[in-house]
């Protein structure tokens, strides 16, 4: 094995391992002495979950941690190997791929991945156009027109971002098919907890739809 594969296996492996470490679940547990699997409706160890049962104190500083765990393995790569190399697809997805599917959690599910995806996007800097792509997109399906459930609305919106990742041809290769790869890890999780909800659009002067 040569040294160039050598040095992507490692960033791939470190990506991983930083999104094992599931901070949606384990700073409650410490701060808070909960475990917000339990307590919320989908079981998911989740930031928006955090912010549900653990308040938001905890809830900025799960988002935080884990912002910080998909980016900061991108961030570091990006400074030491060739981005246009299709190999750092999966170093761009190895943290989403590690809080899907966490190697320290036996026993548990992953989480959905949506908070440590923006991460790994925000690890690209100084390229933020998927990242911005991704953000203006749940701003649309939750200010504009808003996608009920949140199911549907992630769905939607990752299916919609791959889209345009595939149109942008200023991205290189790699990073477009780690895009890629992410979005189905994310969209494979929501189906994982999908529970028969009907998809509802409704536009912001409306009233939400009861059991929605």
């Amino acid at each position: 094995m040569n040294r160039t594969i050598m040095e992507y296996l490692f960033f791939i492996i470190a990506g991983y391992l930083s999104g094992s470490i599931m901070y949606a679940s384990l700073l409650p547990r410490i701060i808070r002495q909960i475990d917000i699997s339990e307590l919320s409706e989908d079981g998911n160890p989740g930031t928006a979950n955090a912010f549900i049962h653990a308040g938001i104190p905890v809830g900025i500083l799960v988002i935080i941690c884990e912002l910080l765990k998909g980016a900061l393995p991108v961030w570091f790569a990006l400074r030491k190997i060739d981005i246009s190399n299709l190999l750092f697809a999966l170093v761009l997805a190895a943290p989403v791929l590690g809080h899907a599917f966490p190697v320290f959690w036996k026993g548990q599910h992953g989480g959905k991945a949506i908070a440590v995806s923006f991460g790994v996007l925000l690890g690209l800097y100084p390229n933020l156009t998927p990242a911005f792509t991704l953000a203006a997109l749940y701003i649309v399906f939750s200010l504009v027109i808003i996608i009920q459930p949140h199911f549907f609305r992630s769905v939607i919106t990752f299916l919609l971002f791959t889209a345009c990742c595939l149109c942008d041809k200023t991205l290189p290769a790699a990073v477009t098919t780690g895009c890629f790869i992410l979005s189905v890890t994310v969209i494979g999780k929501h189906f994982a907890r999908y529970h028969g909800e009907h998809i509802a659009f409704r536009l912001p002067w409306r009233k939400p739809l009861k059991n929605q």
